[in-house]
């Protein structure tokens, strides 16, 4: 509720008390601000009657009786994809001296949709990923710069696909990829050298940053001609995939120049002693009390107990040591995890039965073809009707539960069957629609906050979506230096956001080109755009020179600089976009 309330009072402070209503103060008849009103108006319904779009931000200038027909009316304001209408409810829903609550629960729904997008990638996105890694018989090398590097970048990379769909919101992909680079590499990687000093990588780290700025480089240029075409898309992922020969081409190198037969790492420590040189290693946990509650007498489960255990997203153990506060935020997360578990097959390769849930199993063979069709172009092909009569969701759900009922008695409880591993494939398609999903209400409902706020998509990309998705990131790499591995997790700051945004931009932009349409508008839309941009390369610059300058020994005085840096470069990006600073050009 404190983000929500912050934007509440923000938006009140900012626009004043009478712009919460249309009633009373400057709207009483006769006077300027009524014929002021009605002039724009008529301005209105000349532009519309001779259908000129106009931008969706002007709605907070005209008179709160005219918002709805303001929204409905003008094609700016239609919202791409996404289930809910965001711009329609709180402009046509919510009476205008009820905007504040409009805008408290919209907070509070952005929040949550942070938390789905966490949830779905950590417990069902990436340990399907891994399987398939697993299966495929990848090395860590490139399982840990392909598949993990998908699996922490998803939120990113479909919130930069889904903002690259609409040439509206491309502005919220931009300010998001650029304004996660300087939030990680500012505020994370300062964040490790002040809670742990320690001596960096030395070649991860300059690959890294050389790849990142080379990048950063690309997406300078792109903006400045204002477009992207097929060939610089593709460059994007084709740098990309040379990545992952670099890292792998130095992976062995490396082993070779040392030659002390480094012993393979587990599948979820990809890369992760190459990339630190030195005998780091994350260990076991030792707080898994499995063991403890086993039975001393091996017994069949029927499958009814299977399905009750395999859907009970709460550990009743684990429960009962954690503080209030954990189970609050477990109290949030249990609804989505519950829809996750009946709608997400999860193949886990580190159990003996490789997460083998039979009855359960055979509900994701109906409910995850379901899901995908329902959530793709937001159902619009599920509700299509086949000759008129015959929905497809209906025929998928036929197909489905035949396939269920010849999996389950061709199977037992206690063993998984040899074709298990398509669980994995289908666990990770319905995780990455379930993403998709998520991100596609975000980017609407940031766009809804921006016109509410009159903020623009880039302002809202750095700061919000950025922050969103990158506080994950930022909790798990200042743990796993507080627990004593620096070295890790200043290379993962690193190298992580390079999948961002070559990806981000390259795969976004790919999948907007058509065959009469190979060219990608991406103009920016303010000065805020180019002070990110350069804000980015200043601060992997700084690095580059800073870090071989102490000879990779960073303290707390590096990172104080980078947090200092970082606020900063947030001060002259709000003063921007408040039109405090603006160039006299402009």
């Amino acid at each position: 509720m404190g983000p929500a309330w912050a934007l509440s009072v923000a938006w009140a402070l900012s626009r004043g008390v009478a712009a919460l209503g249309g009633d009373g103060g400057p709207w009483r008849a006769g006077s300027p601000a009524l014929l002021d009103a009605g002039s724009r108006a008529r301005g209105l319904a000349d532009a519309l009657g001779h259908g000129k779009a106009v931008d969706c931000w002007e709605v907070r200038k005209h008179n709160s009786s005219e918002w709805c027909r303001f929204v409905q009316t003008n094609p700016d304001c239609q919202l791409e994809g996404g289930f809910l209408d965001y711009l329609n409810g709180v402009f046509c829903v919510f009476p205008a001296r009820l905007l504040p609550l409009a805008v408290t629960l919209y907070a509070c729904w952005l929040l949550y949709l942070f938390i789905i997008l966490g949830v779905t990638a950590e417990k069902f996105f990436c340990p399907n990923l891994s399987a398939i890694s697993t299966n495929l018989k990848l090395s860590h090398n490139v399982a840990g710069v392909t598949f993990l590097a998908f699996g922490n970048g998803a939120p990113d990379v479909f919130s930069a696909v889904v903002a690259f769909s609409n040439p509206r919101t491309a502005g919220l992909a931009i300010g998001a990829v650029f304004g996660a680079g300087v939030f990680v590499t500012t505020v994370v990687a300062g964040g490790i050298a002040l809670v742990k000093p320690f001596t960096a990588a030395s070649r991860p780290f300059l690959r890294d940053v050389i790849f990142y700025m080379v990048a950063v480089f690309l997406t300078f240029m792109v903006l400045y001609f204002g477009r992207i075409t097929l060939g610089e898309a593709l460059g994007y992922l084709g740098l990309y995939i040379f990545y992952v020969f670099t890292v792998v081409l130095c992976t062995w190198i490396h082993r070779r120049q040392r030659g002390d037969g480094l012993a393979p790492p587990g599948p979820w420590e990809p890369e992760l002693l190459t990339d630190t040189e030195d005998g780091e290693s994350l260990g076991t946990n030792s707080g898994d009390y499995g063991e403890e509650y086993r039975p001393l007498l091996p017994y069949q489960e029927t499958s009814l107990r299977i399905l009750a255990a395999a859907l009970s997203p709460v550990d009743y153990r684990k429960w009962r040591r954690k503080p209030w506060y954990w189970r609050l935020f477990r109290v949030l997360k249990v609804p989505v995890e519950l829809v996750l578990l009946l709608t997400v097959p999860v193949v886990d390769p580190d159990k003996d039965d490789l997460n083998w849930k039979r009855p359960l199993n055979c509900l994701h063979v109906v409910t995850s073809p379901l899901l995908c069709i329902l959530t793709l172009k937001s159902g619009t092909y599920g509700l299509y009707q086949i000759q008129g009569v015959f929905p497809v969701w209906a025929l998928v759900m036929l197909v489905g539960t035949v396939v269920a009922v010849l999996v389950f008695s061709t199977t037992s409880n206690e063993e998984p069957p040899k074709y298990h591993c398509v669980f994995a494939f289908l666990g990770f398609l319905a995780s990455a629609m379930w993403i998709n999903a998520a991100a596609t209400e975000l980017v609407n409902i940031l766009r809804t906050l921006g016109v509410i706020f009159q903020l623009s998509n880039t302002v809202l990309g750095l700061t919000l979506l950025a922050w969103g998705n990158s506080i994950g990131d930022t909790f798990s790499d200042l743990t796993m230096a507080r627990q004593g591995y620096p070295r890790m997790a200043f290379s993962a700051c690193f190298g992580g956001i390079i999948f961002n945004i070559l990806v981000g931009v390259g795969l976004g932009c790919l999948l907007q080109m058509t065959s009469s349409q190979m060219v990608v508008k991406l103009e920016p839309d303010s000065l805020l755009v180019w002070i990110l941009a350069g804000a980015l390369g200043l601060s992997l610059v700084f690095s580059f020179v800073a870090v071989p300058a102490q000879c990779f020994q960073l303290g707390k005085a590096y990172g104080v600089c980078l947090l200092l840096y970082y606020l900063a470069f947030l001060c002259v990006a709000l003063l921007t976009e408040f039109k405090v600073i603006r160039l006299a050009a402009l």
